[in-house]
């Protein structure tokens, strides 16, 4: 092994800095298992081979440090290796859900430069149909089964040299986050930050011991909150990884229990899910070994988060972050004396609350919540210099948020924006599904909004102004239905279309989406 790359693997921070945490790793315990799935199972030096092997199938295909990678695939272990070889080649990788229609992926997959795609079977069809409108796309690659017109993966990286790549260089990703208006947008920055406070908060509550702890993945490895928390962070820290591709309530409790799973990330609704099940259920699984259950993404419902706490004991933590950036951290002992809180800005990390003139509120006043971005790695919505300054005031940004600090300096969400809707702690921007609503000859307009669901915090509901001479009825509404099915992945399809025979707007002309949200949120506790 060079002397230079030596150096660098002594060194923790160094091999963080090259993007190669998981080389040290697999150089210290090459035997250790590294990712466990249903099928099968890889020691950190098979790993290791694969993700070197990985990084020359890229450099290979033309890529060099600075380029962009686009990956379609769900929760596999080549969705982990593609992504550390990026990570450690200094690729930018951009995970598109593979969930998306043709169409909705298309956009992402050129919107993001990509020049190599990487895809598995399962999301032939919509890959395809994406290929053909990425004008910067040379190659594909395929995963698990044959796809017309893709070279394939394993054969390709097979023949490679797996020994440790001489010169790693830290690469990053770039997600994509909807706007409440308009297309998708990537979030980049052309560096990594130095440090991140929820990669610090995670590393600090979650005490990793390497060779040891085991991560459980239980989301969607393309969103981010998974991606950084249960894959990115535990592996980098020297944790095994076991893959859930499906997620199930109970076989989670089992997986904790035959791996001995340590460390976590979860939603809201997955706590609901896994308290629903009978008592004797619960019971029944060993889960002593859970040090660290953290959970985001959505507001969680106080009581299901009481229970898990009285059930799994002090083992609960919550952060309030965004693909953006950003942390509010808070653990079982604070949250219990103050239910319902997020927390405080993680270290010396900083928040304030604004009014919408840009005025810092006082405790107990509500506002828009804004966290301090890194300074040396600031975000930027790709290709989008207008939606960035309005995302900022000076080194704040804002997820648009409604929150409030009490007197202690502790921070509460009191709702959030009207328009972004979250259920199951997924973001839903619903302009894009009256867009598709508003393409029926039969809609004159459409205000999507999200409605209270106890198991997902928040499910789509679509009202529709019919045009003059349609009368509201159960054919037209299956017509609607089928109409967005066509053209919007199943997660965003409206679970129930009401009518209307106005919407409300402003005097500008614009529809009131509050206004409307407010006919199903009137009364009720946003929390609950």
């Amino acid at each position: 092994m060079a002397g230079g790359l030596q150096e660098i693997l002594s060194d923790p921070l160094l091999a963080a800095a090259h993007g190669a945490s998981t080389m040290r790793h697999a150089q210290a315990r090459p035997d250790m298992t590294a990712m466990i799935w249903d099928g099968g199972e890889r020691s950190w030096g098979d790993f290791d081979l694969r993700v070197n092997r990985t990084v020359r199938l890229l450099r290979g295909a033309g890529l060099a440090a600075g380029d962009a990678v686009a990956l379609m695939c769900p929760n596999r272990p080549e969705f982990v290796e593609i992504f550390f070889a990026c990570w450690r080649s200094g690729l930018r990788i951009t995970a598109i859900n593979w969930r998306l229609t043709g169409e909705e992926a298309g956009y992402i997959l050129g919107d993001c430069q990509a020049r190599v795609l990487l895809v598995h079977a399962e999301c032939a069809e919509a890959a395809l149909e994406a290929a053909k409108v990425a004008p910067l796309l040379e190659r594909t690659f395929w995963i698990g089964a044959p796809i017309e017109g893709a070279e394939p993966y394993d054969e390709a990286m097979s023949g490679l040299s797996g020994d440790p790549i001489e010169d790693p260089v830290v690469g990053s990703y770039m997600l994509y986050t909807s706007g409440t208006t308009g297309r998708p947008k990537g979030v980049r920055r052309d560096k990594q930050p130095a440090r991140s406070p929820l990669r610090d908060a995670a590393i600090a509550s979650g005490s990793f011991r390497p060779g040891e702890d085991m991560a459980l993945l239980t989301g969607p490895a393309y969103h981010a909150a998974p991606l950084a928390l249960n894959i990115l962070i535990p592996m980098n820290a020297g944790a095994g990884l076991v893959i859930m591709d499906k997620w199930d309530a109970e076989e989670t409790l089992a997986l904790v229990e035959r791996h001995s799973i340590t460390h976590t990330h979860m939603v809201a609704t997955m706590f609901h899910r896994i308290l629903a099940l009978d008592y004797e259920i619960r019971q029944k699984y060993d889960l002593s070994s859970m040090r660290w259950l953290l959970h985001g993404a959505a507001p969680c419902p106080v009581h299901v988060k009481q229970a898990m706490i009285e059930w799994l004991g002090p083992v609960v933590y919550e952060y309030y972050a965004g693909t953006e950036g950003g942390c509010f951290f808070v653990d079982s002992k604070v949250w219990s004396s103050k239910p319902g809180t997020i927390g405080q800005p993680f270290g010396d990390q900083h928040a304030l609350i604004l009014d919408d003139d840009g005025n810092e509120l006082g405790p107990n006043e509500h506002g828009k919540i804004y966290m301090e971005s890194p300074t040396d790695a600031p975000f930027e919505y790709f290709g989008d210099p207008e939606k960035t300054k309005n995302a900022y005031h000076g080194e704040f940004f804002t997820l648009g948020d409604i929150g409030y600090r009490d007197q202690d300096g502790y921070y509460f969400l009191s709702g959030r924006t009207a328009e972004l809707i979250i259920s199951g702690g997924v973001n839903i921007y619903p302009q894009e599904i009256d867009d598709a609503l508003l393409s029926h000859p039969d809609v004159v307009d459409a205000c999507t909004v999200g409605a209270p669901n106890e198991e997902w915090g928040e499910e789509v509901v679509s009202v529709i102004q019919l045009a003059d001479g349609v009368i509201p009825n159960p054919e037209i509404t299956d017509a609607l239905m089928a109409h967005a099915a066509g053209r919007l992945a199943a997660y965003k399809r409206p679970r129930r279309i009401e009518f209307d025979d106005a919407l409300p707007r402003e005097p500008t002309g614009k529809i009131l989406r509050r206004t409307v949200r407010e006919r199903y949120w009137a009364g009720m506790d946003r929390r609950i």
